[in-house]
């Protein structure tokens, strides 16, 4: 019996000791003030190392035990659970940079940031205007979380909540500003489409271009009694359009009162065209199925996300609404294709399809696995698809 309480004691008092040891071997190669900042991690605090890293030799990187963010979400388990159910994951979460923003011994920041918000959400967004004549509130003050989530969101702005009810979190929905929106509820209408969650040259932050009518307050032009006068209500201005959407492949297919505000808004916008996002986020909102080819790809088309300098946006009658066929498109930038390589066009036929061989018959523009975007290695694998008896 006295053995046992004996070994007891020894485990509870003395356990600690080699761990602790450890933290002290560490220290006489890596400076301690860089593991006491203001936010201490949880496992250096306690002085587990060895939670990380091996303290001998590792495969990975900074003799981790785990890469990351595998490393990471063995803690962090709620965290990877609340990422599988949303829509859009941040990108350097989704690639595992979880060391992108946080410093995984200590720092001066809350959440262990590198650096302060916005300056982190800047390193990488550099495009993003950072002044405006007006800016909205929770911007100018550098409080991009307010409205964002930094891992994951509903879209690809990474969205805490679905507009207009992350408006509404702060705007109230008063007499006054339903009067400025044909007396709707602020509950029924979005926001973004008009007004800018980050700034603008005009009142009410709306945004800079705006739709002819709607600059000339003239709403009774689509509007009646809070509605839409007629679903095809746009082609009373826009005929040279409609025809591009009697074709074989068009965008007419979306179910909803006017198809073109699903791309499109009806007051202002911020970009071309009236989109209501730039092409490449704008797309991505019914074609998930490719950006989640291209994001798993080795090789893409440099200019992925420009889509419509490829596609015709409202339709056409060629497969995938391509402003040519496989070949027309892409001489448009590779004028020397298909005159001293690979033989193209009516004349030569592949063997799989009966389809004339054009360029989109060896190289997927979308994202491959393989260089010059080639669906299947170039060695072997891609030519004996239609060459078998060479």
């Amino acid at each position: 019996m006295i053995g046992r309480w004996l070994a007891l004691f020894l485990v509870f008092t003395l356990a600690p000791a080699p761990a602790l040891a450890g933290v002290a071997s560490c220290f006489k190669c890596h400076k301690r003030a860089d593991f006491q900042k203001a936010v201490v991690h949880a496992p250096v605090k306690g002085g587990r190392c060895a939670r990380c890293h091996s303290p001998h030799v590792s495969r990975y990187k900074n003799l981790l035990n785990r890469e990351t963010p595998g490393l990471c979400f063995s803690c962090h388990s709620k965290e990877e659970d609340r990422l599988a159910g949303m829509g859009y994951v941040h990108t350097p979460v989704k690639k595992g940079q979880c060391l992108a923003c946080h410093d995984p011994h200590s720092a001066s920041r809350r959440n262990l940031l590198k650096k302060g918000v916005p300056s982190l959400c800047f390193s990488c967004h550099k495009k993003m205007a950072r002044k405006f004549p007006r800016t909205h509130a929770p911007f100018a003050r550098g409080q991009c979380l307010v409205c964002h989530n930094a891992h994951g969101g509903m879209d690809s702005s990474l969205a805490r909540a679905s507009d207009p009810a992350m408006c509404l979190r702060c705007h109230r929905d008063s007499p006054a500003a339903r009067k400025a929106h044909l007396n709707m509820s602020l509950k029924r209408i979005k926001c973004l489409p008009c007004h800018s969650p980050h700034g603008s040259s005009r009142k009410a932050l709306v945004r800079n271009e705006l739709h002819a009518p709607f600059a000339e307050k003239a709403c009774g032009d689509c509007h009646q009694g809070g509605q839409l006068k007629k679903r095809n209500l746009c082609f009373q201005c826009h005929d040279d359009r409609e025809k591009d959407f009697y074709t074989l492949h068009n965008h007419l297919l979306v179910q909803s009162p006017n198809p073109c505000l699903d791309c499109h808004s009806p007051h202002a916008s911020d970009f071309k065209n009236l989109l209501l996002r730039d092409e490449r986020r704008l797309c991505w909102k019914c074609h998930k199925d490719t950006y989640k080819t291209y994001a798993e790809s080795l090789y893409s088309h440099p200019q992925w996300g420009e889509c419509s300098n490829c596609h015709n946006a409202h339709g056409s009658n060629q497969l995938a609404m391509m402003k040519g066929d496989g070949n027309g498109v892409c001489v448009k930038c590779h004028e020397t294709q298909g005159k001293f390589t690979h033989p193209v066009g009516e004349k030569y036929r592949d063997p799989r399809t009966g389809e004339p061989v054009t360029c989109i018959s060896c190289h997927d523009p979308m994202g491959a696995m393989f260089k010059f975007n080639l669906r299947l290695s170039g060695d072997k694998d891609l030519c004996i698809q239609c060459h078998k008896n060479y």
